[in-house]
């Protein structure tokens, strides 16, 4: 039977690049972990099982890129099986099961309210809710807005503490530097000093490791923030965090420019097309004033 890894080779056969390969692996992983946990079935893929899949999907709340994404990483492992003779259908059809976005929210950015980023620094205070490193997680993605693939990624050699800096290697490769508040700084080192310390990977080269890994893996970063998003009362993921750091700034006055920079976008037109737009709930309250 043919594993995951085989779908990681056939990939790399095909001039996929790295962070494609990691993506689309991860997102089969997921699926498959799916079937085995809730519907007790081999590791198969079916259009009873892609279905059953996307709607769990929907129901956990995923937001919809997320889904598509999902849904299109599985549409590229639909056409390695056929080509390895696995299966012999197309189960998944692009235009026929992506999820819609309605027309005029395209541009529409969801970002965290100051009074949900107050609720949430307030409840990673807790210790005996929150170690050091998931707070550290949380601080990281609020105030650098790095992508959860960057931040997993990040090495120790990457931080400099004597210039308050952070070194990114972000999308093809292109590295950017993003200045680091002396809150985050700390937290770094009472991370290094305290559980990373204690953990069996503290040789590692990264700086986030877990129980299992020397490198923290991005699936684990989202599953936390979705458990801790039932007690908060509102939906956490990571990207909602780029979108937050992006959207923050430009209401304290940040230039695009900056922003854009700081974001590690390619153009500052992509800056403007997401970030310029005002969140669902600022459109609400401006209606108020009428």
């Amino acid at each position: 039977m043919l594993k995951v890894y085989d779908f990681e080779k056939w990939l790399f056969s095909e001039g996929k690049a790295a962070k494609t390969i990691e993506s689309y692996v991860n997102d089969v992983k997921g699926f498959q972990a799916y079937l085995l946990q809730k519907l007790k079935e081999d590791a198969v893929l079916s259009r009873f099982s892609f279905v059953r899949y996307r709607e769990h999907l929907v129901k956990e709340d995923y937001a919809v890129s997320t889904i598509n994404k999902k849904i299109n990483s599985l549409k590229v492992y639909n056409d390695f099986l056929r080509t390895e003779g696995v299966v012999e259908e197309s189960f998944i059809q692009l235009k026929r099961d992506r999820i819609k976005i309605a027309i005029g929210s395209e541009d529409t950015v969801d970002a965290l309210s100051e009074e949900q980023v107050e609720k949430l620094l307030f409840f990673v205070e807790n210790r005996n809710k929150v170690t050091t490193r998931n707070k550290l997680i949380v601080y990281l993605l609020l105030y650098t807005g790095v992508r959860v693939s960057e931040l997993v990624g990040i090495q120790l050699a990457d931080i400099d503490f004597l210039t308050s800096h952070l070194k990114i290697v972000g999308k093809s490769g292109k590295r950017r530097e993003i200045g680091l508040r002396q809150d985050v700084l700390q937290l770094v080192r009472q991370y290094m000093k305290e559980e990373r310390s204690e953990s069996v990977f503290h040789h590692s080269d990264y700086l986030l490791v877990s129980q299992r890994a020397e490198k923290m893996h991005r699936d684990a970063v989202s599953d936390w923030l979705a458990k801790i998003s039932k007690e908060l009362g509102f939906k956490l993921h990571p990207h909602l965090f780029r979108h937050t750091f992006c959207t923050r700034l430009l209401k304290k006055g940040v230039d695009l420019t900056t922003v854009s920079r700081l974001a590690g976008h390619s153009t500052v037109n992509m800056t403007a097309k997401f970030y310029i737009q005002t969140t669902r709930q600022e459109k609400m309250d401006a209606l108020q004033l009428l």
